[in-house]
Protein backbone atom coordinates (compact mmCIF):
# COMPACT_ATOMS: atom_id res chain seq x y z
CA UNK A 1 0.00 0.00 0.00
CA UNK A 2 1.11 3.56 -0.65
CA UNK A 3 2.24 5.40 2.44
CA UNK A 4 0.73 8.86 3.03
CA UNK A 5 4.08 9.92 4.45
CA UNK A 6 6.29 8.77 1.57
CA UNK A 7 6.20 11.98 -0.45
CA UNK A 8 6.50 14.42 2.48
CA UNK A 9 9.33 12.29 3.92
CA UNK A 10 11.19 12.37 0.62
CA UNK A 11 10.81 16.13 0.58
CA UNK A 12 12.05 16.41 4.14
CA UNK A 13 15.15 14.34 3.35
CA UNK A 14 15.81 16.52 0.32
CA UNK A 15 15.54 19.65 2.41
CA UNK A 16 17.81 18.25 5.13
CA UNK A 17 20.45 17.15 2.59
CA UNK A 18 20.32 20.63 1.08
CA UNK A 19 20.64 22.30 4.43
CA UNK A 20 17.10 23.62 4.21
CA UNK A 21 14.56 23.32 7.00
CA UNK A 22 11.30 24.85 8.21
CA UNK A 23 9.80 27.21 5.64
CA UNK A 24 11.70 25.58 2.77
CA UNK A 25 10.07 22.20 3.45
CA UNK A 26 6.60 23.74 3.66
CA UNK A 27 7.19 25.67 0.44
CA UNK A 28 8.33 22.54 -1.40
CA UNK A 29 5.25 20.57 -0.33
CA UNK A 30 2.99 23.50 -1.22
CA UNK A 31 4.57 23.66 -4.69
CA UNK A 32 3.78 19.97 -5.26
CA UNK A 33 0.16 20.48 -4.21
CA UNK A 34 -0.21 23.12 -6.95
CA UNK A 35 0.88 20.79 -9.78
CA UNK A 36 -2.18 19.40 -11.65
CA UNK A 37 -0.25 16.26 -12.60
CA UNK A 38 -0.11 15.29 -8.94
CA UNK A 39 -3.57 13.76 -9.64
CA UNK A 40 -1.79 11.21 -11.86
CA UNK A 41 -0.05 9.85 -8.78
CA UNK A 42 -1.81 7.25 -6.57
CA UNK A 43 -3.59 8.23 -3.40
CA UNK A 44 -2.51 6.65 -0.15
CA UNK A 45 -4.49 3.44 0.41
CA UNK A 46 -4.47 2.68 4.13
CA UNK A 47 -5.59 -0.68 5.51
CA UNK A 48 -7.05 -0.54 9.04
CA UNK A 49 -6.17 3.14 9.47
CA UNK A 50 -5.59 4.39 12.98
CA UNK A 51 -8.37 6.61 14.25
CA UNK A 52 -6.04 9.60 14.52
CA UNK A 53 -5.16 9.23 10.83
CA UNK A 54 -8.80 9.55 9.69
CA UNK A 55 -9.53 13.21 8.88
CA UNK A 56 -12.59 14.71 10.59
CA UNK A 57 -15.54 15.49 8.34
CA UNK A 58 -18.88 17.24 8.39
CA UNK A 59 -20.25 15.69 5.20
CA UNK A 60 -20.46 12.15 3.82
CA UNK A 61 -22.36 10.20 1.19
CA UNK A 62 -22.22 8.89 -2.42
CA UNK A 63 -22.12 5.21 -1.34
CA UNK A 64 -21.57 1.91 -3.12
CA UNK A 65 -22.23 -1.68 -2.06
CA UNK A 66 -21.23 -5.26 -2.93
CA UNK A 67 -21.89 -8.75 -1.55
CA UNK A 68 -19.44 -11.67 -1.61
CA UNK A 69 -20.25 -15.32 -2.35
CA UNK A 70 -20.18 -16.07 1.37
CA UNK A 71 -22.53 -13.21 2.21
CA UNK A 72 -20.16 -10.50 3.43
CA UNK A 73 -21.36 -7.01 2.61
CA UNK A 74 -18.88 -4.29 1.68
CA UNK A 75 -19.83 -0.60 1.60
CA UNK A 76 -17.85 2.42 0.47
CA UNK A 77 -18.73 6.10 0.79
CA UNK A 78 -17.08 9.47 0.54
CA UNK A 79 -16.28 11.93 3.25
CA UNK A 80 -16.00 15.67 2.66
CA UNK A 81 -17.83 14.94 -0.59
CA UNK A 82 -18.01 17.68 -3.23
CA UNK A 83 -14.88 19.37 -1.93
CA UNK A 84 -11.15 19.31 -2.59
CA UNK A 85 -10.76 17.34 0.67
CA UNK A 86 -12.89 14.42 -0.60
CA UNK A 87 -11.65 10.96 0.49
CA UNK A 88 -13.12 7.44 0.64
CA UNK A 89 -13.69 4.89 3.41
CA UNK A 90 -14.57 1.19 3.14
CA UNK A 91 -16.41 -0.85 5.77
CA UNK A 92 -17.96 -4.33 5.92
CA UNK A 93 -20.71 -6.35 7.58
CA UNK A 94 -20.72 -10.06 8.40
CA UNK A 95 -24.28 -10.13 9.79
CA UNK A 96 -26.27 -9.13 6.69
CA UNK A 97 -26.00 -5.41 7.34
CA UNK A 98 -27.18 -5.28 10.93
CA UNK A 99 -23.81 -4.03 12.19
CA UNK A 100 -20.79 -2.56 10.39
CA UNK A 101 -17.08 -2.72 11.09
CA UNK A 102 -14.66 0.11 11.73
CA UNK A 103 -13.01 1.47 8.59
CA UNK A 104 -11.20 -1.36 6.81
CA UNK A 105 -9.56 0.71 4.10
CA UNK A 106 -9.19 4.43 3.42
CA UNK A 107 -8.31 6.15 0.15
CA UNK A 108 -6.60 9.37 1.20
CA UNK A 109 -5.46 11.63 -1.66
CA UNK A 110 -2.49 13.96 -1.69
CA UNK A 111 -2.96 17.61 -0.85
CA UNK A 112 -4.66 19.37 -3.74
CA UNK A 113 -6.23 16.14 -5.08
CA UNK A 114 -9.79 14.92 -4.66
CA UNK A 115 -10.59 11.16 -4.34
CA UNK A 116 -14.24 10.96 -5.34
CA UNK A 117 -17.19 8.97 -6.72
CA UNK A 118 -16.18 5.47 -5.60
CA UNK A 119 -17.89 2.22 -6.50
CA UNK A 120 -17.53 -1.46 -5.58
CA UNK A 121 -17.73 -4.44 -7.92
CA UNK A 122 -17.20 -8.19 -7.56
CA UNK A 123 -16.06 -9.55 -10.91
CA UNK A 124 -16.91 -12.98 -12.38
CA UNK A 125 -13.78 -14.40 -10.69
CA UNK A 126 -15.04 -13.30 -7.27
CA UNK A 127 -12.49 -10.51 -6.80
CA UNK A 128 -13.56 -7.27 -5.15
CA UNK A 129 -12.67 -4.10 -7.04
CA UNK A 130 -12.64 -0.71 -5.34
CA UNK A 131 -12.84 2.04 -7.95
CA UNK A 132 -12.56 5.77 -7.35
CA UNK A 133 -11.85 8.90 -9.39
CA UNK A 134 -9.13 11.48 -8.82
CA UNK A 135 -9.14 15.12 -9.84
CA UNK A 136 -6.85 18.05 -9.18
CA UNK A 137 -9.06 20.45 -7.26
CA UNK A 138 -12.81 20.05 -7.60
CA UNK A 139 -12.85 19.46 -11.38
CA UNK A 140 -9.74 19.33 -13.55
CA UNK A 141 -11.28 18.40 -16.91
CA UNK A 142 -9.37 15.10 -17.00
CA UNK A 143 -10.07 13.11 -13.84
CA UNK A 144 -8.86 9.54 -13.67
CA UNK A 145 -10.25 6.13 -12.71
CA UNK A 146 -8.19 4.26 -10.11
CA UNK A 147 -8.67 0.78 -8.64
CA UNK A 148 -7.37 -1.64 -6.05
CA UNK A 149 -8.40 -5.32 -6.00
CA UNK A 150 -8.74 -7.99 -3.30
CA UNK A 151 -8.57 -11.56 -4.65
CA UNK A 152 -10.36 -12.97 -1.58
CA UNK A 153 -12.83 -10.43 -0.14
CA UNK A 154 -14.12 -13.09 2.29
CA UNK A 155 -10.73 -13.41 4.00
CA UNK A 156 -10.37 -12.29 7.60
CA UNK A 157 -7.86 -9.69 6.40
CA UNK A 158 -8.03 -9.29 2.60
CA UNK A 159 -4.83 -8.46 0.73
CA UNK A 160 -5.14 -5.49 -1.61
CA UNK A 161 -3.26 -4.82 -4.83
CA UNK A 162 -1.34 -1.64 -5.49
CA UNK A 163 -3.44 1.25 -6.90
CA UNK A 164 -3.69 1.31 -10.70
CA UNK A 165 -4.94 4.06 -13.03
CA UNK A 166 -7.28 2.64 -15.68
CA UNK A 167 -8.26 5.67 -17.76
CA UNK A 168 -9.65 9.19 -17.75
CA UNK A 169 -12.99 10.22 -16.31
CA UNK A 170 -15.27 9.54 -13.36
CA UNK A 171 -16.67 6.01 -13.21
CA UNK A 172 -19.07 5.87 -10.20
CA UNK A 173 -21.18 2.93 -11.46
CA UNK A 174 -20.50 -0.80 -11.68
CA UNK A 175 -19.20 -2.39 -14.90
CA UNK A 176 -21.40 -4.53 -17.13
CA UNK A 177 -20.32 -8.03 -18.18
CA UNK A 178 -21.60 -8.79 -21.67
CA UNK A 179 -22.89 -12.19 -22.76
CA UNK A 180 -19.69 -12.70 -24.74
CA UNK A 181 -17.54 -12.12 -21.67
CA UNK A 182 -16.29 -8.58 -22.31
CA UNK A 183 -16.29 -6.17 -19.38
CA UNK A 184 -17.59 -2.68 -20.14
CA UNK A 185 -17.50 0.25 -17.81
CA UNK A 186 -18.50 3.82 -18.40
CA UNK A 187 -16.74 6.96 -17.30
CA UNK A 188 -17.34 10.62 -17.84
CA UNK A 189 -15.10 13.65 -18.25
CA UNK A 190 -17.78 16.01 -17.03
CA UNK A 191 -19.15 18.88 -19.11
CA UNK A 192 -17.18 18.22 -22.31
CA UNK A 193 -18.04 16.97 -25.79
CA UNK A 194 -17.91 13.19 -26.14
CA UNK A 195 -17.79 13.22 -22.36
CA UNK A 196 -19.07 9.65 -21.94
CA UNK A 197 -16.31 7.09 -22.40
CA UNK A 198 -16.79 3.33 -22.65
CA UNK A 199 -13.76 1.27 -21.63
CA UNK A 200 -13.52 -2.47 -22.27
CA UNK A 201 -11.50 -5.36 -20.92
CA UNK A 202 -11.32 -8.65 -22.83
CA UNK A 203 -8.79 -10.28 -20.48
CA UNK A 204 -10.56 -10.21 -17.09
CA UNK A 205 -9.19 -6.86 -16.03
CA UNK A 206 -5.53 -7.19 -16.99
CA UNK A 207 -5.87 -4.40 -19.55
CA UNK A 208 -8.47 -1.78 -20.40
CA UNK A 209 -8.92 0.05 -23.71
CA UNK A 210 -11.18 2.86 -24.83
CA UNK A 211 -13.86 1.23 -26.99
CA UNK A 212 -16.24 4.07 -27.75
CA UNK A 213 -17.67 7.44 -26.76
CA UNK A 214 -21.09 9.08 -26.55
CA UNK A 215 -21.88 12.76 -26.64
CA UNK A 216 -24.45 14.83 -24.78
CA UNK A 217 -25.15 17.31 -27.58
CA UNK A 218 -26.45 20.31 -25.64
CA UNK A 219 -23.76 22.09 -23.57
CA UNK A 220 -26.47 23.39 -21.26
CA UNK A 221 -27.39 19.86 -20.19
CA UNK A 222 -23.87 18.43 -19.85
CA UNK A 223 -22.79 17.61 -16.34
CA UNK A 224 -21.99 14.55 -14.22
CA UNK A 225 -23.30 12.05 -16.81
CA UNK A 226 -23.13 9.07 -14.38
CA UNK A 227 -24.02 6.58 -17.16
CA UNK A 228 -25.00 2.93 -16.75
CA UNK A 229 -25.13 0.21 -19.43
CA UNK A 230 -27.65 -2.62 -19.79
CA UNK A 231 -27.27 -5.39 -22.37
CA UNK A 232 -30.69 -5.99 -23.87
CA UNK A 233 -32.08 -9.38 -24.86
CA UNK A 234 -31.45 -8.67 -28.54
CA UNK A 235 -27.74 -8.08 -27.81
CA UNK A 236 -27.85 -4.30 -28.19
CA UNK A 237 -26.61 -2.02 -25.43
CA UNK A 238 -28.80 0.55 -23.71
CA UNK A 239 -27.00 3.32 -21.85
CA UNK A 240 -28.86 5.48 -19.35
CA UNK A 241 -27.46 8.96 -18.75
CA UNK A 242 -28.04 11.63 -16.15
CA UNK A 243 -28.76 15.02 -17.74
CA UNK A 244 -31.35 17.47 -16.52
CA UNK A 245 -33.52 14.41 -16.11
CA UNK A 246 -32.81 11.07 -17.79
CA UNK A 247 -31.43 10.40 -21.26
CA UNK A 248 -30.51 7.34 -23.32
CA UNK A 249 -28.29 6.15 -26.14
CA UNK A 250 -27.92 2.78 -27.89
CA UNK A 251 -25.13 0.70 -29.41
CA UNK A 252 -25.41 -2.30 -31.74
CA UNK A 253 -21.65 -2.93 -32.07
CA UNK A 254 -20.68 -3.82 -28.49
CA UNK A 255 -20.12 -0.21 -27.45
CA UNK A 256 -17.95 1.09 -30.30
CA UNK A 257 -20.49 3.61 -31.59
CA UNK A 258 -23.54 5.16 -29.95
CA UNK A 259 -26.69 6.87 -31.16
CA UNK A 260 -27.25 10.55 -30.26
CA UNK A 261 -28.04 11.00 -26.57
CA UNK A 262 -31.73 11.89 -26.25
CA UNK A 263 -34.13 12.48 -23.38
CA UNK A 264 -36.19 9.56 -22.06
CA UNK A 265 -39.91 9.56 -21.40
CA UNK A 266 -39.28 8.67 -17.76
CA UNK A 267 -39.09 11.88 -15.71
CA UNK A 268 -36.42 12.46 -13.10
CA UNK A 269 -34.66 15.20 -11.19
CA UNK A 270 -31.00 15.98 -11.88
CA UNK A 271 -29.56 13.25 -9.69
CA UNK A 272 -28.11 9.75 -9.77
CA UNK A 273 -30.46 6.84 -10.48
CA UNK A 274 -29.84 3.08 -10.41
CA UNK A 275 -30.76 0.54 -13.09
CA UNK A 276 -29.62 -3.08 -13.29
CA UNK A 277 -30.69 -6.44 -14.70
CA UNK A 278 -31.74 -8.95 -12.04
CA UNK A 279 -31.21 -12.72 -12.00
CA UNK A 280 -34.79 -13.26 -13.18
CA UNK A 281 -34.13 -11.19 -16.29
CA UNK A 282 -36.25 -8.30 -15.07
CA UNK A 283 -34.80 -4.80 -14.89
CA UNK A 284 -34.70 -2.93 -11.60
CA UNK A 285 -34.94 0.87 -11.60
CA UNK A 286 -34.55 3.02 -8.50
CA UNK A 287 -35.40 6.69 -8.99
CA UNK A 288 -37.02 9.63 -7.27
CA UNK A 289 -40.81 9.69 -7.24
CA UNK A 290 -43.40 8.39 -9.73
CA UNK A 291 -42.26 7.28 -13.19
CA UNK A 292 -43.73 10.19 -15.09
CA UNK A 293 -43.27 12.97 -12.55
CA UNK A 294 -40.21 15.08 -11.93
CA UNK A 295 -39.86 15.34 -8.17
CA UNK A 296 -37.08 16.75 -5.96
CA UNK A 297 -34.51 14.42 -4.41
CA UNK A 298 -37.12 12.61 -2.33
CA UNK A 299 -39.40 9.54 -2.52
CA UNK A 300 -36.69 7.03 -3.46
CA UNK A 301 -38.74 4.32 -5.23
CA UNK A 302 -38.04 0.95 -6.90
CA UNK A 303 -39.70 -0.28 -10.12
CA UNK A 304 -39.48 -3.42 -12.29
CA UNK A 305 -39.66 -4.05 -16.01
CA UNK A 306 -40.28 -7.53 -17.43
CA UNK A 307 -40.14 -6.46 -21.10
CA UNK A 308 -36.68 -4.88 -21.36
CA UNK A 309 -37.81 -1.44 -20.29
CA UNK A 310 -40.86 -0.97 -22.49
CA UNK A 311 -43.14 -0.84 -19.45
CA UNK A 312 -42.57 -0.60 -15.69
CA UNK A 313 -44.56 -2.01 -12.79
CA UNK A 314 -44.64 -1.79 -9.00
CA UNK A 315 -43.33 1.13 -7.04
CA UNK A 316 -41.81 0.21 -3.67
CA UNK A 317 -41.22 3.40 -1.69
CA UNK A 318 -37.86 2.91 0.02
CA UNK A 319 -37.56 6.31 1.70
CA UNK A 320 -40.06 9.15 1.33
CA UNK A 321 -37.92 11.85 2.97
CA UNK A 322 -36.21 14.77 1.29
CA UNK A 323 -32.49 14.64 0.48
CA UNK A 324 -32.27 10.88 -0.08
CA UNK A 325 -29.86 10.35 -2.95
CA UNK A 326 -27.39 8.24 -4.94
CA UNK A 327 -28.69 4.66 -4.84
CA UNK A 328 -26.45 1.70 -5.66
CA UNK A 329 -27.38 -1.95 -5.41
CA UNK A 330 -26.53 -5.63 -5.71
CA UNK A 331 -28.54 -8.88 -5.63
CA UNK A 332 -27.71 -12.01 -3.65
CA UNK A 333 -28.19 -15.57 -4.97
CA UNK A 334 -31.42 -15.96 -2.98
CA UNK A 335 -32.92 -12.96 -4.79
CA UNK A 336 -32.55 -10.38 -2.03
CA UNK A 337 -31.72 -6.92 -3.35
CA UNK A 338 -29.40 -4.73 -1.27
CA UNK A 339 -29.79 -1.02 -1.98
CA UNK A 340 -27.52 1.60 -0.37
CA UNK A 341 -28.07 5.38 -0.50
CA UNK A 342 -27.37 8.53 1.49
CA UNK A 343 -29.57 10.93 3.44
CA UNK A 344 -28.73 14.53 4.39
CA UNK A 345 -25.02 14.47 3.61
CA UNK A 346 -24.85 17.50 5.89
CA UNK A 347 -25.37 17.51 8.86
CA UNK A 348 -26.53 13.88 9.38
CA UNK A 349 -24.28 12.22 6.85
CA UNK A 350 -26.43 9.08 6.94
CA UNK A 351 -25.56 6.10 4.76
CA UNK A 352 -28.55 3.75 4.74
CA UNK A 353 -29.35 0.24 3.50
CA UNK A 354 -32.64 -1.23 2.28
CA UNK A 355 -33.20 -4.91 1.49
CA UNK A 356 -36.16 -6.20 -0.52
CA UNK A 357 -37.22 -8.64 -3.26
CA UNK A 358 -38.96 -8.45 -6.61
CA UNK A 359 -42.17 -9.45 -4.83
CA UNK A 360 -41.96 -6.33 -2.66
CA UNK A 361 -41.47 -4.12 -5.71
CA UNK A 362 -44.39 -5.70 -7.57
CA UNK A 363 -46.66 -5.31 -4.56
CA UNK A 364 -45.47 -1.73 -4.04
CA UNK A 365 -45.16 -2.54 -0.35
CA UNK A 366 -43.04 -4.81 1.88
CA UNK A 367 -44.48 -8.33 1.70
CA UNK A 368 -41.39 -10.56 2.02
CA UNK A 369 -39.38 -11.58 5.06
CA UNK A 370 -36.31 -10.00 3.47
CA UNK A 371 -37.82 -6.50 3.42
CA UNK A 372 -35.97 -4.08 5.72
CA UNK A 373 -35.78 -0.31 5.37
CA UNK A 374 -33.51 2.46 6.70
CA UNK A 375 -30.75 0.27 8.16
CA UNK A 376 -27.95 2.59 9.28
CA UNK A 377 -24.56 1.79 7.77
CA UNK A 378 -22.88 4.98 8.96
CA UNK A 379 -23.79 8.34 10.43
CA UNK A 380 -21.73 11.37 11.35
CA UNK A 381 -21.41 12.17 15.06
CA UNK A 382 -24.08 14.62 16.12
CA UNK A 383 -23.76 17.45 18.66
CA UNK A 384 -24.95 16.66 22.15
Amino acid sequence: MTSPWKRPLALLLTCVCSGLLGASFVAAEEKLSQDPDIALQPSAVLVHPWRQHIPPTRRQGVPGIERTKKGRLWAIFGRDVESTRNFQVLTRSDDDGETWSPIQLMVLPRQGVRAMSATLWIDPQGRLWVFWAQAFGVQDGRYGIWAVVADDPDAADPVWSAPRRLGDGVMLNKPTVLAGGDWLFTSSVWKTENSIKVYASTDQGKTFTLRGQANVPDPATRGPDEPMIIERRDGSLWMWVRMQGLAETFSTDQGKTWTPVQRMKIKHCTSRFFVRRLQSGSLLLVKHGPLHERTPREQLTAYLSEDDGQTWIGGLLLDERADVTYPDGVQSPDGTIYLIYDHERTPLGEVLLATFTEADVRAAMPVSEQARLRIVVSQLPQPE
